[in-house]
């Protein structure tokens, strides 16, 4: 089986993470280093994770999205690769244009990181049938959703919205949590999933969503 590449840029600091959450599943993981580009073809997929990549200087995802690395990304992406952003990911993708919308300051201007329940919102090849509502984990300071009203209309029409907040924790436009791209290969989502395998960890609901990644 083909590896799964996992980004990794200055400040990113849930790759390691993520890499563990990939191992448990059987899977192998393969670091993808922000300065370099890859073939997509040599990998199953590819996950861009959470962290404060560069610092979060000018806005969060802005600089990262601009990294050779990404432009390997949009080539898979504009394969059909699957393709995962959590968290500052979900941030980078939006501002490298692969997906929709902009994720803005919390709506309390506070850091928020909290354990928040999800439903799903939508059918998508990115969760694996549950049966209820998810719990996974949030942490951060900007990431409350935005679009224009256009984008919005776009996305409810098209079932881009994959994840929503059960209990809205950052003010995000119709509780959205989570979008993917028209074709549905490529998502974001502000909740931690590689935090939420293990019943120590407090729940195995991210199994859910990274599960996906095994077929």
């Amino acid at each position: 089986m083909k590896p799964v590449g996992i980004t990794r840029f200055l400040g990113t600091n849930c790759d390691r993470d993520v890499w563990q959450a990939v191992e448990a599943l059987g899977l192998a993981p393969k670091w993808l280093w922000f300065e370099d580009q890859f073939d997509p073809s040599d990998y199953s997929a590819v996950v861009v994770p959470g962290g404060f990549s560069h610092g979060d200087y000018l806005r969060c995802g802005a600089l990262a999205a601009k990294a050779p690395v990404m432009k390997s990304v949009s080539e898979a992406a504009a394969k059909g690769a699957p393709v995962l952003g959590i968290c500052n990911g979900f941030q980078i993708l939006c501002e490298a244009r692969l997906l929709p919308g902009v994720l803005v300051r919390n709506e309390s201007r506070k850091f928020i990181d909290k354990w928040v329940t999800l439903a799903p919102a939508g059918k998508t090849p990115w969760l694996k049938p549950s049966g209820g509502p998810l719990r996974l984990p949030v942490a951060h300071g900007e990431g409350r959703f935005h679009s224009d009203a256009e984008a919005l209309k776009k996305l409810n029409d098209q079932g881009q919205i994959w994840l929503k907040y059960k209990d809205n924790p950052n003010g995000s436009l119709e509780d959205i949590a989570g979008v993917t791209n028209e074709k549905g290969n490529v998502a974001g989502l502000m909740p931690h999933p590689e935090r939420a395998i293990h019943d120590w960890m407090g729940g195995e609901d991210g199994r859910a969503i990274l599960g996906t990644l095994l077929s």
